[in-house]
């Protein structure tokens, strides 16, 4: 593993342990030419997935775009980061199970909805207005009466 402090094309593992969620191994490296210490994770890759977008557009699956689009629509509410990765690794493994190697952008953003709307519905309602593409106030009411949200929703039971 080359040291991203100076480049250094080797470095030696001082430590390893299976990450929280037992889904990544976490290594704990030193490099033996500047001293620099880092962490690295190791993660299981069934195979290699590529996101076809709605314009038709491929691109590879990035993991971390996924996190860092979950990461706006959970921001400032009580979650535990342990429950957050748990998700995500909820969600690749569901992508890599599927037994396809392109997959459609939709089928991502609804298995994130279903996650999220189980996780907060802050956080879901966040996500829908950006992958569902709200545009006015009445698109947020019109969702937000669909799935059972709306302020009077409660009352009705």
């Amino acid at each position: 593993m080359r040291c991203p402090f100076c480049g250094h094309a080797e470095s030696q593992v001082k430590d390893s342990r299976p990450s929280e969620d037992g889904a990544a191994i976490r290594r704990r490296r030193l490099c033996p030419e500047c001293g620099g210490r880092f962490t690295t994770f190791e993660r299981v890759q069934l195979r290699e997935l590529t996101i076809v977008k709605r314009s038709g557009r491929r691109t590879p699956f990035d993991r971390e775009k996924l996190a860092r689009s979950i990461a706006i629509a959970i921001r400032k509410r009580a979650i535990e980061p342990e429950r957050v990765e748990r998700m995500i690794s909820s969600i690749v493994r569901q992508l890599e199970s599927m037994g396809e190697t392109e997959l459609p952008s939709s089928a991502v953003g609804e298995m994130v909805m279903k996650q999220l709307k189980a996780l907060d519905d802050v956080a879901y309602v966040r996500y829908a207005s950006v992958y569902r593409d709200f545009k006015e106030t009445r698109d947020f009411a019109r969702f937000l009466g669909q799935e059972g949200l709306s302020e009077g929703a409660e009352d009705d039971d």
